[in-house]
């Protein structure tokens, strides 16, 4: 991971990124000076020189793979145009990193028992199976100690509302879902599966995974659109018996919940006390106000493309945004988001790219904490927030202070998981946020270090922990040790 700090977070200009890494195959005359050549002109385009390895090598000619990350595809475009106006340097093949790690997926299905004799084989399918089966049959509950149920969880998406790409349709939210899996194997050794369904219709969505949900420990939902997602969320919840979270909801507003709490024990404020505006009155945005508000923020304000959700606007808002406006925005403020941003102590952007310009943030009180998590471009680079703010966050790994659902998911579903839940209360959802809010000191707190990184394996645990608790506590859990 890329961490920017000090002086880098004051450039105008976002940095290169791994997300934008390409390779390219050059040929060229092995003669002195020709490699520096074309490292020049690839430092000149703002290209970040990677590895360097060699192909093939004799005395008239050098091929070399190099490898270089660029800001975005355009800035991509740049580089390879200027290498390849270099006279006597050949393009031979480019090869983008991250399209070549997704080749042929990136998940598979693995055996846990090797199938080397004739007695595995007996004992692990028919005839052996069958006994297991009747077992599961006189007590479906064993389906949770003898089938993957008990550590497998289901990743459904319709596809309506992919990271910051929007409606991109089922199969264009497969790498998304695959992903999600490869997180929860990887943090947290749960076997996740990506489910991506062809249809909109809640009635539909709510019916397959009812009927999916038999050979699955918990449900993740992911990337479906407000308002429907609302829905779908609480009628599974109602008519299935294990844990159905939807994870652009809660795990946002559980991190987002963490790192505020951090960030304004850096700030020396309290929760109560502060003005906060959120931007983005979707899945994510009702979540964290709801959240929000339970645990004692006063004076909080959401916008939408319209501008500020209040009461005034009443009759155009679905029952989501009406919750809002009805629950939010004490002060009866309206205009835009400007508007509700004079200020404000917080920023917290669950929308899109670019909505927050630098002169709102000049509207903002003192040391602003601005939460920028729009993705994959935030509400504003944080290189320009970083001139005014106190604190800045995003959701992206090549800043500091990445406020990533990641931090949340893993913990959560493996605690439940761990205690077979019926369903994730508010309480372990609370339970989560203080365990990742816990793992950063308070000699190690910093203006960039307000979230722990993805990277360490204490978050799990320790949210894990807390969640199994909260999940025995409040009477949840099937399983008590």
């Amino acid at each position: 991971m890329v961490k920017l700090v000090g002086e880098a977070m004051k450039t105008t200009q976002s940095a290169p990124s791994v997300s934008y890494g390409f390779t390219m195959r050059l040929a060229y005359a092995n003669r002195i000076g020709m490699f520096g050549r074309i490292v020049n002109t690839i430092g000149k385009h703002g290209g970040d020189l990677g590895a360097v390895d060699i192909v093939t090598v004799d005395t008239t000619m050098m091929t070399r793979d190099i490898t270089v990350r660029a800001r975005d595809a355009s800035h991509q475009e740049e580089i390879l145009a200027a290498v390849r106006r270099l006279a006597g340097v050949k393009v031979v093949n480019v090869s983008d990193r991250v399209f070549l790690l997704h080749l042929g997926g990136k998940i598979s299905i693995q055996n846990k028992v090797p199938l080397t004799t004739r007695d595995t084989l007996s004992m692990a399918y028919t005839p052996g199976v069958a006994r297991v089966c009747e077992a599961i049959a006189a007590e479906p509950r064993k389906a949770w100690q003898l089938t993957i149920k008990g550590n497998s969880v289901a990743v459904v998406s319709d596809g309506t509302a992919v990271l910051g790409l929007g409606d991109i349709g089922p199969e264009a939210a497969m790498p998304v879902m695959e992903g999600k899996a490869m997180l929860f194997k990887e943090f947290a050794g749960i076997d996740a599966y990506p489910i991506c369904l062809r249809t909109k219709e809640p009635d539909e969505i709510v019916a397959t995974v009812k009927h999916l949900s038999v050979g699955f420990g918990g449900i993740n939902l992911e990337d479906i659109s407000a308002p429907r997602c609302f829905e779908i969320e609480r009628r599974l919840g109602e008519e299935v018996n294990i844990p159905v979270f939807h994870d652009d909801q809660h795990g946002t507003a559980v991190v987002v919940l963490a790192a505020l709490h951090n960030a304004l024990r850096l700030a020396k404020q309290k929760l109560e006390r502060v003005r906060i505006v959120i931007c983005g009155a979707g899945a994510a945005g009702v979540a964290v106000s709801q959240m929000l508000l339970r645990r004692g923020a006063r004076d909080l304000v959401v916008c939408d493309r319209q501008g500020i959700v209040e009461e005034g606007r009443l009759a155009e808002l679905n029952a989501s945004k009406a919750w809002l406006a009805q629950h939010t925005n004490p002060r009866k403020l309206r205009g835009s988001l400007g508007d509700a941003l004079r200020g404000a102590n917080v920023f917290i952007g669950v929308s899109g790219p670019g909505l927050l310009h630098p002169k709102d943030l000049k509207r903002m009180a003192s040391k602003p904490i601005v939460f920028a998590l729009a993705n994959p471009t935030p509400e504003i680079m944080p290189e320009e927030a970083a001139r005014v703010a106190f604190i800045v966050a995003t959701g992206r790994s090549d800043y500091p202070n990445q406020i990533n659902n990641v931090l949340a998911f893993p913990g959560i579903f493996r605690g439940a998981l761990d205690v077979r839940a019926r369903r994730i209360t508010e309480e372990m959802k609370h339970a989560a946020a203080w365990a990742i809010a816990s793992c950063i000191g308070p000699s190690e707190l910093s203006a960039e270090y307000i979230v722990p990184s993805v990277f360490n394996r204490e978050v799990v645990r320790r949210v894990a922990e807390a969640v199994r608790r909260a999940a025995i506590r409040t009477g949840v859990a099937r399983k008590k040790s």
